[in-house]
């Protein structure tokens, strides 16, 4: 099992961006030291919590500073930009990055965003399925193109002013052939989107805000769009995101991972509570559909979605989720606020030498003996 790295990220209000994106590009640089596989990072245009406002350029300021990790937009919100400008700007990332890329996608949940720029009572969905359609028929296609798909708004040519001769009305393809991972976070529970992923082999991302009892559901339906292909689904292609906090003292991962006040864990999920109650999608962190709102209190999600202690503890629960889920390919690590830089970087080293050595070592025991 691998380990990956995502981050929306969630800052205080009162933190300074300038700040909050060194600490955040840190986080990172640290990551690729430490040997995780994929670090995803967030986007919204909107949210003064979230400090990054587009994930390719964020991320392409990591690219000389990282060597082995695959740096992925988590996500480019495809409702929000003309296909042309995802397709040719994830392209030239994935030159610059020499293929240490995955474009990791989604609408755009947003409302203040979709309100922005004026779509706000537009079907999203919609406009992300046509987007996606129309990039891969740019990263196929050869100029002038001549993009006109059946019931797609976004038709792309440059047949009336292309010069090829002189490479104008060229847009240029991935360095990764035939194209770069594409991935899709995952939040609600029996997401019918994930059968539309398996069909078109994208890769799935569960999010770290999911009950762990929701997340089979995923992979079942992941399974079922493969199978519609007839293709045999691949366990690797699979993440997991989780919230995580591993220290030498199970004291103090109770403490910063959830009871002390200032815990960025508890910030986060406060967020994120308020957030999903304003968007009227509460039911994420529901065990069931009919559960009442006023049960959905801040101790109940972080009873469920913080893995916290030391490092046989953090072990435990991670081999306790994958006894739950089943096999999957890469845990997705979730990343905070550094409210304590040092505490935050500890987690992130005991993650990465200690605990999952550990959890591989019982997996591959496993493995054997059955």
């Amino acid at each position: 099992m691998r380990l990956g790295y995502f981050t929306m990220p969630v800052h205080p209000m009162h933190r300074s961006w300038t700040e909050t994106l060194k600490q955040d590009r840190e986080a990172i640089i640290l990551a690729d030291k430490l040997g995780f596989a994929s670090a995803f990072v967030g986007e919204h245009l909107t949210d003064r919590c979230e400090n990054v406002t587009n994930s390719m350029t964020f991320l392409a300021t990591l690219i000389p500073a990282t060597t082995q990790i695959k740096l992925a937009t988590g996500t480019a919100n495809l409702a929000q930009k003309h296909p042309v400008l995802i397709a040719t700007q994830a392209a030239m990332f994935d030159h610059l990055a020499e293929g240490r890329f995955i474009l990791g996608v989604s609408p755009g949940a947003l409302t203040s965003d979709a309100e922005a720029l004026g779509i706000l009572e537009q079907d999203k969905n919609q406009i992300f399925a046509e987007a996606i359609d129309v990039i891969l028929a740019i990263w196929e296609g050869e100029p002038p193109y001549n993009i006109d798909l059946p019931n797609n708004r976004f038709k792309v040519s440059t047949a009336k002013t292309s010069a090829l001769h002189l490479g104008v009305g060229y847009m240029g393809k991935p360095y990764q052939k035939p194209r770069p991972e594409i991935c899709g976070t995952v939040l609600a529970p029996f997401s019918p989107g994930v059968v539309h992923m398996g069909r078109r082999d994208f890769h799935p991302l569960s999010a770290n805000f999911l009950l762990s009892q929701h997340l089979r559901s995923h992979w079942a339906n992941y399974c079922k769009g493969k199978a519609e292909v007839g293709v045999e689904p691949n366990t690797d292609d699979w993440r997991v995101a989780r919230t995580v906090f591993v220290n030498d003292d199970d004291k103090v991962a109770e403490r910063y991972g959830r009871s002390d006040p200032a815990s960025p864990y508890r910030f986060y999920y406060s967020q994120m509570h308020a957030k999903l109650i304003r968007s009227k999608r509460l039911f994420v962190f529901k065990s069931h559909r009919e559960q009442p709102d006023e049960e959905i209190t801040h101790d109940f999600i972080l009873d469920r979605l913080v893995i916290h202690g030391s490092v046989n503890k953090v072990v435990d629960g991670i081999l306790a989720l994958h006894q739950e889920v089943g096999d999957f390919g890469e845990l997705v690590y979730g990343g905070m606020d550094w409210v304590d830089p040092a505490l935050a970087r500890r987690s992130m080293r005991l993650m990465a030498e200690e605990v999952m050595p550990r959890v591989n070592a019982a997996l591959g025991k496993k493995s054997a003996a059955a």
